[in-house]
């Protein structure tokens, strides 16, 4: 019989290796569960999916203001708007509203008109005074506007809008119909374009037969545009197609469509489009914020390119693409004119572009002479014979 071993000699904590590398072991252990559990917590998407509160008033959302989850953010999208955990929806920017009667310009007036009682939704009509003589009694062009905003901000009663719209009318003598559509994150998309189509057969409609007597009056039926900046170009797109593909009363068609520097984006760059991996992540994600995670970046309604098949579909005769030099979303534009005039739609497009100028420039600068060549090109396009 060999010699006898002391008690527990075998075991595990006694051997001089393990001895020696358990702490090490035990070390390695701790950061993997720490880490794991960080890990784990990151999203498995760069598309951010919010959760969505539910409410009516599209500045803020009533929450209680005593509860930490309230001054804690869920997404921040700068410098428009921010969610907090607890569903509250600050806008930071585009929140000020002014009453039809603001900013009188002799010639023109407006009024607010509630469409939809249950959703809210509304359009601002602007219309040349024929109360006074300075308008023709003639049947004018109805142009139907989708304000901008990253489908987050702003309305069709700001004032940077009433001021710019007004003018339009005046100098066009134009029947406009500005759509103040509901707003994501609480709305998510495709909302704002539901909202959007329902306004055109509102249009449509009241063009026909009222009440809306504006409209059933002086409104021409063949003579309907519509135009969007920004947000609004997207949706303005996106209406014009539903409505090609599901047509309109009694045959009815839009007879132009204006973009002007209209929110399109992708997942591979176009052209000269920005090439910085940051950027694009970010307008990913800000997509996945207005859609709730819905659409992807690449899906038709954010980038047609990716479905020019269904561009034979564009519900109108001619389109109108204005774009500016140094605006980030330029390289979409020039893209989408040259797939438009190669696909198997019938109709007719052109482009417009101001240099040295950014994006949407001729709100922020509407005094400016490009300001005035722009708005002038705008209004030759709708007049139009």
């Amino acid at each position: 019989m060999g010699a006898s071993s002391k008690p527990g000699a075998n075991s595990v904590c006694a051997s001089p290796i393990i001895k020696r590398y358990l702490p090490i072991v035990l070390l390695c252990t701790v950061v993997y569960v720490v880490a794991k559990g960080w890990i784990g917590s990151w999203p498995r998407n760069p598309v951010f999916v919010p959760r969505i509160p539910s409410a009516s008033d599209q500045n803020h959302t009533p929450v209680d203001s005593s509860s930490k989850l309230d001054s804690e953010l869920e997404y921040d999208f700068p410098p428009f708007v921010r969610l907090y955990k607890s569903g509250r929806v600050e806008r930071l920017i585009g929140t000020i509203v002014v009453p039809s009667s603001a900013i009188p310009i002799p010639g023109v007036v407006s009024k607010d008109v509630i469409i939809n009682e249950k959703t809210g939704l509304a359009v601002r009509l602007y219309m040349p005074d024929f109360t006074n003589g300075t308008a023709s009694e003639q049947k004018l062009p109805i142009l139907i506007y989708i304000h901008g905003g990253a489908f987050v901000i702003e309305s069709a009663f700001s004032p940077v809008y009433h001021k710019y719209l007004k003018t339009v009318a005046l100098k066009g003598n134009i029947l406009i119909v500005s759509v103040d559509y509901r707003l994501a994150p609480e709305h998510p998309l495709p909302i704002a374009y539901d909202d959007s189509i329902e306004a055109v057969k509102w249009v449509v409609a009241n063009a026909k037969s009222g009440p809306e007597k504006y409209l059933s009056e002086h409104g021409d039926l063949s003579r309907i545009f519509l135009a969007g900046d920004s947000a609004g170009g997207n949706i303005a797109h996106n209406t014009v197609m539903q409505a090609g593909k599901e047509g309109l009363d009694d045959g009815v068609r839009i007879k132009g469509l204006i973009l002007m520097n209209p929110y399109f984006w992708g997942k591979e760059p176009v052209g000269e489009e920005n090439r910085d991996a940051g950027l694009r992540w970010r307008m990913e994600s800000t997509w996945g914020f207005v859609c709730a995670g819905k659409y992807e970046i690449d899906h038709p309604y954010v980038n047609p390119l990716s479905l020019q098949d269904e561009w034979r579909k564009l519900g109108c005769d001619r389109v109108l693409m204005t774009v500016s030099e140094l605006d980030l979303f330029r390289e979409r534009g020039v893209a989408y004119v040259d797939g438009l005039t190669k696909s198997d739609w019938a109709g007719t497009v052109e482009m417009y572009e101001t240099m040295g100028e950014d994006h949407v420039y001729y709100l922020s600068k509407p005094d400016s002479d490009k300001s005035w060549k722009e708005m002038e090109h705008v209004i030759s396009f709708i007049n139009r014979p």
